[in-house]
């Protein structure tokens, strides 16, 4: 099996490589530890990871993205087809990650919001995870372009459908600990013209019960809520509802509330705060008040997702009105197609004919710029 590939593309991969290893400037901590990603970008220099997939029989296609540990290509799998696989050395992997995702997928089948894992398989130096390849890159695209803002009616959609996928995984018995807007994926399935978020990376995830207590912490520092800076720690799926309120947060404003750059300073600024004040560019106060509730500094008080999801923010007539053309044309189409080839995605139906949920495919490409194509241009000889 081999890969046809042209000396432009081997320079393009080696930049998309040399980009993702650039991106990150958020503080990821595990084990109440800064962690950066110097290791793993000097080990993207030295290890041949393309020749590692090849060595598995797989045809990778190009590198998706790169973290604290390990690297994400893209790649084509005669078995599962188009996937992506998260390659990770043996002395970074941590089992508990795969073991959470096949918990998570014993217990959560029916819904598009969380990623699904495939399965797990061992190479000489690596172990590499595979999952179902999202096409439509991260929150992060939104994110960081403050020149483009979502209508209110898109907005709504993609709250509604995070907050739907984290409803499902809290009540499946799961905290995730690191939501933030690069763990959550946006994908287009095929021939469906509609954009699903998916929560994804469950490498800090546990089961709630066993984590109530601990010695140390795990997240990215914008990200956790200000329990994780208090002592005893204790963590319950309350730190995931104030995660995504962060993430909202900074959709709509394209900044975070706090970033103090390490975790004495941003311990110290949490301290000195009682709550997380309304910012400028949030006018609609019905969506702050949803939003203050997700970022209550009290725990105990803050709203689960189930709670979010009754808010009035996504249940008053304002919200059900609130609702574009190109949505309801969409959900018509959704509920004229049950029967047909595209009820290969059944398992999404029931959210796909309900305006609310629906997430066009025309409001992602505002953000991507028109010289990237998300296309697959895939030479492939087996």
């Amino acid at each position: 099996m081999k890969s046809e590939e042209t000396e432009p593309e081997k320079q393009h991969q080696q930049d998309e490589v040399l980009k993702t290893e650039q991106n990150s400037q958020e503080q990821i901590v595990e084990d109440g530890q800064s962690n950066t990603s110097s290791d793993s970008s000097q080990l993207s220099v030295h290890i041949d990871y393309e020749e590692i997939l090849r060595q598995q029989q797989l045809v990778p296609i190009r590198p998706l993205g790169h973290g604290a540990f390990g690297i994400v290509y893209l790649v084509y799998d005669r078995k599962y087809g188009i996937v992506a696989n998260k390659i990770i050395l043996k002395k970074k992997y941590d089992k508990k990650e795969w073991e959470a995702a096949v918990n998570i997928h014993e217990k959560i089948q029916q819904c598009p919001f969380i990623m699904n894992h495939i399965h797990q398989q061992d190479a000489d130096m690596c172990s590499i995870l595979v999952t179902e390849y999202s096409n439509m890159k991260t929150l992060e695209i939104i994110a960081k372009q403050p020149p483009i803002s979502l209508p209110s009616c898109i907005l709504r959609t993609l709250m509604n459908q995070i907050l739907e996928g984290m409803r499902v995984f809290h009540e499946a018995g799961f905290v995730h600990r690191d939501i933030k807007c690069d763990n959550i994926l946006l994908h287009c399935p095929p021939g469906s013209q509609i954009i699903h978020a998916k929560i994804s990376d469950f490498g800090f995830a546990k089961q709630e019960d066993l984590i109530h207590e601990q010695t140390y912490f795990a997240g990215t520092l914008p990200y956790m809520g200000p329990e994780l800076f208090r002592l005893p720690l204790f963590v319950t799926q309350k730190v995931d509802i104030y995660a995504l309120g962060i993430t909202f947060y900074k959709l709509i404003t394209h900044k975070y509330p706090v970033n103090e750059g390490n975790i004495k300073e941003q311990q110290k600024k949490m301290a000195q705060m009682k709550c997380i004040d309304r910012p400028s560019e949030i006018q609609d106060y019905i969506l702050w008040d949803l939003l203050s509730k997700m970022l209550e500094f009290d725990p105990i008080k803050r709203i689960t997702a189930a709670q979010a999801l009754q808010h009035q923010y996504f249940t008053s007539s304002e919200a059900e009105n609130d609702i574009s053309k190109e949505q309801q044309q969409l959900a018509d189409q959704e509920q004229d197609s049950e029967d047909s080839n595209y009820s290969i995605y059944q398992r999404t139906l029931k959210y796909d004919s309900i305006p609310s949920f629906i997430f066009p495919e025309s409001e992602i490409q505002k953000f991507i710029p028109k010289n990237i194509s998300n296309k697959l241009d895939i030479r492939i000889s087996l």
